[in-house]
């Protein structure tokens, strides 16, 4: 199962942080996280590998990023 994680309108740090406090939290194994700027995009990407989580996916959209992300088993 896959969750929603929608940081757009958030100031850095807070889109990272939300993002990771949702990867602590969650029990899907797949989530899907909405980013409207560049520097949000190169943060999750990074950081989510160093908590288990890897990165499926990042499209571009008319409102920014979906980041898909996948625990790592």
């Amino acid at each position: 199962m896959e969750e929603l994680v929608d940081v757009r309108g958030l100031s850095c740090p807070q889109p990272l942080l939300v993002t990771i406090e949702k990867i602590k939290t969650t029990q899907s194994s797949q989530l899907k996280v909405l980013v409207d700027t560049d520097t949000a995009r190169e943060n999750i990407t990074i950081v989510v590998k160093s908590v288990g989580w890897r990165v499926l996916e990042v499209e571009p959209s008319a409102l920014g990023y979906i980041i898909t992300i996948e625990r790592v088993f």
